[in-house]
């Protein structure tokens, strides 16, 4: 890792020039959607700069420190692929305590999380029929979960914003498993008139309505014609319809009763298994001997991909712990904060003074930093070892992640993260030019009116696609520095 966070500082340190002549005056076109929207072009902080430049494009309140939202998530990712590296990956060790005779556990099984972001129910299907191969059917003790590695603040999950039923707004936890959420599907049957109800994971001791009438009509808003009840943690109810003309839809939910979640998938799961438990599931500690075995996640590589791409929130607050519990040995907000700040300061020195770290995820009012800052880490990861990785977890332009619906001159030619909270709304990335040059734009809008003004930020991308200027001749190497060969 010493070479490469070498590598990275060095890189970060060749785009420090001025702007040149003219890069502060913004693009008509933007200036005519910000116009449109009712926000003042102060409002929007910009840089636009080749990759490999000494100076910017486009510099537009560059250095005003601002609420990135979703694009805080760069930084984390960033830092992650720099400290952890592109391969690193997390391990859930599983203990089988006790004597195991004719498929009956005579003790506890033991698991303990360490932070995997990615324990969904396929990967824990695959934990508990590990369990299974090694002759456990039956368990007459309890399933204790090790829950120690992180220590996460209680916290309401509606105190963000109201909605404590959206996935996003899950809280981290070392043994995550399958986000605390489940997913309902509705499926019409017109020879029956309901709307056939499916969930997943099975919850043990949660009833779900598993049909729901039919009504005809247009598929609008058709979570609210459901009329669910969903406050209640052992009961999921619809007392509306469900429109046929729908077709097949899912509805993410993250559980209402967080802290209960575990012991209910866990146990639910173990019995559509197959398996019985006499005792029960409880949060207890791991024992220091080694483990039966080890389940171990994707590669990071994998996790960033589903991170930037879809801004997974409770995946980069994983991570997030993650980092401060490999690089200071202790998983807390306040250690992940302190490594992310002084991460940015080895590398990028003045440009991060006055950064602000909330969290992880962006999902904040308190995150602060500058459009120089990120552009500034951008371009070091792009000369960096780990660019491929992380410039392929950016959506892109048309094509997938939150970008997918975005249609425009940059269709297929930018790869960037996007950011949007009730007040800000922003891009960040790499957009390839048609003239080959490939630029990276940061444009972020704090403003009451900031999402309205989307359409200054899909103009600002274009602008930069649009550029038909050939590639800039590429510095010479010194002449200590081989051209090729190890």
């Amino acid at each position: 890792m010493r070479f490469r966070t070498l590598f990275f500082t060095l890189a970060a340190t060749l785009f420090m020039g001025a702007s040149p002549a003219g890069a502060n005056a913004l693009p008509p076109d933007v200036e005519a959607a910000l116009q449109r929207a009712g926000v003042p072009r102060e409002a929007l902080s910009v840089v636009v700069q080749e990759v490999g430049a000494v100076a910017p494009h486009l510099s537009w309140q560059a250095q005003t420190p601002v609420n990135p939202a979703s694009l805080m998530k760069l930084v984390t990712t960033a830092a992650a692929l720099d400290l952890l590296g592109p391969a690193w990956s997390w391990t859930t060790p599983v203990w089988i305590q006790g004597t195991t005779l004719n498929g009956v556990l005579d003790g506890n099984l033991v698991i303990k999380g360490n932070g995997d972001p990615k324990l969904v129910q396929e990967r824990l299907w695959l934990l508990m029929r590990r369990v299974q191969q090694l002759g456990v059917r039956e368990i007459r003790g309890d399933i204790v979960l090790d829950r120690s590695a992180f220590n996460v603040p209680d916290q309401n999950p509606a105190d963000f914003d109201g909605e404590p039923l959206r996935p996003y707004n899950v809280q981290p936890d070392a043994l995550l498993l399958n986000y605390k959420s489940l997913l309902l599907t509705f499926t019409p049957d017109l020879a029956r008139g309901i709307a056939i109800v499916s969930s997943e994971p099975p919850l043990a001791g949660v009833r779900i309505d598993q049909g729901v009438p039919l009504s005809n009509g247009v598929c609008n808003d058709w979570r609210a014609t459901l009329r669910p009840e969903l406050a209640e943690p052992q009961r999921i109810r619809f007392a509306g319809h469900y429109v046929s003309t729908c077709g097949e839809k899912q509805w993410p939910l993250a559980y209402a009763d967080p802290k209960a979640y575990n012991p209910r998938v866990l146990a639910g799961l173990w019995r559509e298994m197959g398996g019985r438990l006499i005792g029960r599931v409880r949060d207890g500690t791991a024992p220091t001997d080694p483990p039966s075995f080890e389940l171990s996640s994707p590669p990071l590589a994998e996790i960033v991909r589903d991170i930037n791409k879809f801004s997974n929130n409770v995946m980069a607050q994983q991570l997030f712990f993650t980092l401060a519990l490999t690089q200071r040995g202790s998983g807390t907000p306040e250690q992940a904060r302190d490594l992310l700040r002084q991460w940015l300061a080895d590398r990028f020195g003045e440009d991060a003074r006055g950064v602000v770290i909330d969290n992880g995820s962006g999902l904040s009012r308190e995150s602060r930093l500058s459009a120089k800052l990120l552009a500034r880490m951008l371009q070091a990861a792009y000369a960096g070892p780990a660019m491929p990785e992380l410039m392929s977890s950016l959506p892109v332009s048309g094509i997938d992640g939150t970008l997918r619906r975005a249609r425009n001159a940059a269709t297929g030619r930018a790869h960037l993260k996007t950011g949007s909270l009730k007040d800000v709304a922003g891009v960040a990335g790499y957009v390839l030019s048609h003239g080959g040059r490939r630029h990276v734009l940061v444009a972020i809008i704090n403003h009451p009116n900031a999402n309205a003004a989307r359409p200054a930020l899909e103009a600002l991308v274009q602008w930069a696609a649009n550029d038909t200027t050939p590639p800039s001749t590429p510095a010479p190497l010194p002449a200590s520095t081989p051209a090729s060969g190890p």
